[in-house]
């Protein structure tokens, strides 16, 4: 039996097994490709999923300048019916040769009936779900999901602004490197993911409970809970590691969906740790009924900075204590 790609991505280290968990559980809920929903949780980019899957299928992947520059009359040799329902787009075409990307590429019974429909012998391509459906829209008029659109533009807007996200970056870095007090990491923490989540919250971990601290979007003076076995706190903290998902309308998770009004159905919790010790949890959302519009990489990576910030002002005190 054919090794699925989820644990061909396990299998190289370009994942883990507990992010293809996660993307196994949005699939599940949100449809889509496994690929599309590890791109959609930022833990691979497209181009890297695309790269891995050339090498998956042992095949060259469709290249994104020439899908996004198809001549008309290499378009017009599969019909729109036939796109649509083998999921392919031509992009070149030589002699009795055509060269296209499918969205299956083990498909024979596809490939055979493109081949006598069109008269012309099928040379295949690897793609990604999110680059052959902006195709199939572009050319067959194809309607796409919201969500692929917005997941592309994404990817793309990376690449377009990288000097300048870099930049943003080192001014972040900056901003954390320079920080006197733990309420001010946390205000700059809280007002970066502005840029990616509509709602963010943090919350101080002592023992087993848990108390808001401060938070953009929601009200947390007042929350304090116990952390409840089985809840999306205690999984974090039992683990040490970030949940992404929807929040299950589950006992243990009550008072924090008492405190969003409603279960969203993708949300975000990473811990903040110094050394190997949960300090606090940040909490960010969409909203309850939107999907988080985020980078999971870039969340990760101001936690990381935060929890310095935290360990570098503790340190400056201990030696002022000195």
């Amino acid at each position: 039996m054919a090794m699925k790609l989820g644990e061909a991505l396990v299998n190289d280290s370009l994942i883990t097994r507990e992010q293809l968990r996660l993307a196994l559980e949005r699939q599940v809920i949100f449809g889509g490709r496994i690929g599309t929903n590890i791109v959609e949780l930022g833990i691979l980019t497209e181009k890297e999923l695309s790269a891995f899957l050339s090498r998956f299928f042992k095949i060259p992947a469709a290249d994104q300048a020439q899908i996004a520059a198809i001549d008309p009359e290499v378009i017009a040799c599969i019909s729109k019916e036939l796109a649509e329902k083998y999921k392919v787009v031509p992009f070149r075409k030589d002699r009795n040769r055509l060269h296209a990307a499918i969205l299956d590429p083990r498909s024979i019974a596809g490939a055979d009936e493109i081949r006598f429909i069109t008269g012309f012998d099928i040379i295949p391509y690897v793609i990604t779900e999110l680059r052959l459906l902006y195709a199939l829209e572009k050319y067959y008029d194809i309607k796409r999901d919201l969500r692929y659109v917005s997941i592309l533009g994404r990817e793309e807007e990376r690449e377009t602004t990288g000097e300048e996200a870099k930049e943003k970056l080192r001014k972040v870095k900056e901003e954390f490197a320079n920080a006197k007090e733990k309420e001010e990491i946390i205000g700059i923490l809280l007002n970066e993911s502005r840029r990616i989540a509509s709602r963010a919250a943090v919350f101080i971990v002592k023992g087993n409970r848990l108390t808001g601290w401060q938070s953009r979007g929601l009200e947390v003076a007042k929350f304090e809970t116990a952390v409840a076995p089985n809840s999306a706190f205690s999984d974090v903290i039992a683990k040490k590691n970030y949940y992404r998902g929807p929040l299950l309308k589950i006992p243990g998770n009550g008072p924090l969906i008492s405190l969003l009004s409603g279960a969203p159905q993708d949300c975000l919790i990473i811990p903040l740790q110094i050394r190997d010790k949960i300090i606090a949890l940040l909490y960010a959302d969409n909203g309850n009924a939107s999907v988080l519009d985020a980078s999971l990489t870039y969340f990760d990576t101001l936690v990381a900075m935060a929890s310095l910030s935290f360990e570098i002002v503790i340190l400056r005190r201990k030696i002022f204590d000195l």
